[in-house]
Protein backbone atom coordinates (compact mmCIF):
# COMPACT_ATOMS: atom_id res chain seq x y z
CA UNK A 1 0.00 0.00 0.00
CA UNK A 2 2.84 2.41 0.82
CA UNK A 3 4.64 1.80 -2.45
CA UNK A 4 1.33 2.32 -4.35
CA UNK A 5 1.06 5.93 -2.17
CA UNK A 6 4.73 6.57 -3.44
CA UNK A 7 4.26 5.76 -7.18
CA UNK A 8 0.31 7.66 -7.14
CA UNK A 9 2.36 10.75 -5.51
CA UNK A 10 5.62 10.63 -8.07
CA UNK A 11 3.26 10.77 -10.95
CA UNK A 12 1.17 13.52 -9.43
CA UNK A 13 3.81 15.46 -8.86
CA UNK A 14 5.51 14.90 -12.25
CA UNK A 15 2.33 15.65 -13.94
CA UNK A 16 2.46 19.02 -11.46
CA UNK A 17 5.70 19.78 -12.54
CA UNK A 18 4.62 19.62 -16.73
CA UNK A 19 1.85 21.49 -16.18
CA UNK A 20 3.89 24.31 -14.44
CA UNK A 21 6.56 24.49 -16.94
CA UNK A 22 3.88 24.55 -19.46
CA UNK A 23 1.98 27.46 -18.13
CA UNK A 24 4.97 29.41 -18.13
CA UNK A 25 6.10 28.90 -22.33
CA UNK A 26 4.38 31.57 -24.21
CA UNK A 27 1.14 30.79 -25.63
CA UNK A 28 1.93 31.66 -29.33
CA UNK A 29 5.31 30.58 -30.99
CA UNK A 30 6.59 30.91 -34.54
CA UNK A 31 9.10 28.80 -36.81
CA UNK A 32 9.64 28.73 -40.12
CA UNK A 33 11.89 26.02 -42.54
CA UNK A 34 12.10 25.93 -45.82
CA UNK A 35 13.53 23.37 -48.92
CA UNK A 36 14.06 23.60 -52.76
CA UNK A 37 12.63 21.73 -55.09
CA UNK A 38 12.99 20.10 -58.24
CA UNK A 39 9.53 21.42 -59.73
CA UNK A 40 8.06 25.03 -61.45
CA UNK A 41 6.55 27.35 -58.87
CA UNK A 42 3.05 26.10 -60.46
CA UNK A 43 3.61 22.45 -60.24
CA UNK A 44 4.35 23.19 -56.81
CA UNK A 45 1.54 25.35 -55.92
CA UNK A 46 -0.97 22.85 -57.69
CA UNK A 47 0.52 19.92 -55.29
CA UNK A 48 0.51 22.07 -51.53
CA UNK A 49 -3.22 23.81 -52.86
CA UNK A 50 -4.88 20.19 -53.80
CA UNK A 51 -6.31 18.58 -50.68
CA UNK A 52 -8.51 15.82 -52.11
CA UNK A 53 -4.84 14.55 -52.80
CA UNK A 54 -2.97 14.54 -49.73
CA UNK A 55 -3.70 11.12 -48.86
CA UNK A 56 -1.70 9.77 -51.87
CA UNK A 57 1.53 11.60 -50.71
CA UNK A 58 0.95 12.93 -47.00
CA UNK A 59 2.43 10.73 -44.44
CA UNK A 60 -0.56 9.67 -41.83
CA UNK A 61 -3.41 11.05 -43.97
CA UNK A 62 -5.83 8.97 -43.96
CA UNK A 63 -8.88 10.52 -45.81
CA UNK A 64 -9.94 14.87 -47.11
CA UNK A 65 -13.77 15.51 -47.11
CA UNK A 66 -14.01 18.83 -48.71
CA UNK A 67 -16.77 21.01 -46.81
CA UNK A 68 -18.60 24.20 -48.05
CA UNK A 69 -16.26 27.38 -47.55
CA UNK A 70 -17.04 30.55 -47.71
CA UNK A 71 -15.80 33.17 -50.28
CA UNK A 72 -14.72 30.59 -52.77
CA UNK A 73 -11.41 29.27 -50.77
CA UNK A 74 -11.40 25.59 -49.72
CA UNK A 75 -12.27 24.60 -46.66
CA UNK A 76 -11.48 20.76 -45.40
CA UNK A 77 -11.81 18.08 -42.87
CA UNK A 78 -8.63 16.05 -42.82
CA UNK A 79 -7.82 12.67 -40.80
CA UNK A 80 -4.69 12.03 -40.25
CA UNK A 81 -2.44 10.32 -37.47
CA UNK A 82 -2.78 13.94 -35.43
CA UNK A 83 -6.86 13.00 -35.05
CA UNK A 84 -9.39 14.90 -37.14
CA UNK A 85 -7.95 18.57 -37.90
CA UNK A 86 -10.85 21.09 -39.95
CA UNK A 87 -8.68 23.45 -42.55
CA UNK A 88 -9.61 26.27 -44.15
CA UNK A 89 -7.94 28.37 -46.68
CA UNK A 90 -7.56 32.25 -45.85
CA UNK A 91 -5.33 33.33 -48.47
CA UNK A 92 -4.34 32.26 -52.02
CA UNK A 93 -1.89 33.98 -54.45
CA UNK A 94 -1.58 30.64 -57.07
CA UNK A 95 2.51 30.25 -57.91
CA UNK A 96 3.11 32.41 -54.80
CA UNK A 97 1.81 32.11 -51.53
CA UNK A 98 -1.06 29.74 -49.70
CA UNK A 99 -2.07 30.23 -46.00
CA UNK A 100 -4.23 27.86 -44.07
CA UNK A 101 -5.43 28.11 -40.98
CA UNK A 102 -6.91 25.27 -38.37
CA UNK A 103 -10.66 25.89 -38.25
CA UNK A 104 -11.63 23.97 -35.48
CA UNK A 105 -11.58 25.78 -32.32
CA UNK A 106 -12.42 23.34 -29.78
CA UNK A 107 -8.77 21.77 -30.22
CA UNK A 108 -6.47 22.47 -27.88
CA UNK A 109 -3.83 24.08 -30.64
CA UNK A 110 -4.55 26.65 -33.47
CA UNK A 111 -3.13 28.65 -35.80
CA UNK A 112 -1.88 28.79 -39.78
CA UNK A 113 1.06 27.86 -41.84
CA UNK A 114 1.99 30.23 -44.63
CA UNK A 115 3.47 28.47 -47.93
CA UNK A 116 5.54 31.02 -49.87
CA UNK A 117 6.98 29.65 -52.83
CA UNK A 118 10.04 31.47 -54.67
CA UNK A 119 11.91 30.82 -58.29
CA UNK A 120 15.05 29.35 -57.17
CA UNK A 121 16.82 28.88 -60.92
CA UNK A 122 15.20 26.47 -64.02
CA UNK A 123 12.61 24.36 -62.74
CA UNK A 124 13.40 24.56 -59.11
CA UNK A 125 11.30 26.07 -56.61
CA UNK A 126 12.17 27.49 -52.69
CA UNK A 127 9.15 26.33 -50.53
CA UNK A 128 9.45 28.01 -46.91
CA UNK A 129 6.52 27.35 -44.44
CA UNK A 130 5.55 29.71 -41.18
CA UNK A 131 4.04 28.44 -38.81
CA UNK A 132 2.36 30.52 -36.52
CA UNK A 133 0.95 27.86 -33.53
CA UNK A 134 -0.92 28.77 -30.46
CA UNK A 135 -1.41 25.89 -28.22
CA UNK A 136 -3.55 26.32 -25.04
CA UNK A 137 -3.67 23.16 -22.68
CA UNK A 138 -0.81 23.65 -20.64
CA UNK A 139 0.35 20.20 -20.88
CA UNK A 140 0.27 20.17 -24.51
CA UNK A 141 2.45 23.15 -24.90
CA UNK A 142 4.85 21.29 -23.03
CA UNK A 143 4.83 18.31 -25.12
CA UNK A 144 4.73 20.24 -28.29
CA UNK A 145 7.78 22.22 -27.16
CA UNK A 146 10.19 19.60 -25.33
CA UNK A 147 8.63 15.74 -26.64
CA UNK A 148 7.53 16.69 -30.55
CA UNK A 149 9.20 19.77 -31.25
CA UNK A 150 7.30 22.83 -33.32
CA UNK A 151 9.45 22.18 -36.13
CA UNK A 152 8.45 18.37 -36.63
CA UNK A 153 5.48 18.59 -38.78
CA UNK A 154 6.67 21.02 -41.32
CA UNK A 155 10.07 18.86 -41.67
CA UNK A 156 7.74 15.69 -42.46
CA UNK A 157 5.57 18.49 -44.63
CA UNK A 158 8.93 19.10 -46.63
CA UNK A 159 10.00 15.19 -46.48
CA UNK A 160 6.75 14.22 -47.77
CA UNK A 161 6.69 17.07 -51.33
CA UNK A 162 10.41 16.04 -51.25
CA UNK A 163 9.44 12.75 -52.56
CA UNK A 164 6.47 13.55 -54.29
CA UNK A 165 8.07 16.61 -56.20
Amino acid sequence: MRIALIVIGVVVGLVAIVALIGALLPVKHQVTREATFKISPDKLFALISSPMDFPRWRTGVKSVEMLPSGGGLPKWTEVSSDGTITYAVTQSVAGVQLVTTIADRSLPFGGSWTYVLAPAGSDSTTLRITEDGEVYNVIFRFMSRFVFGHTSGIERYLKDVQQRA
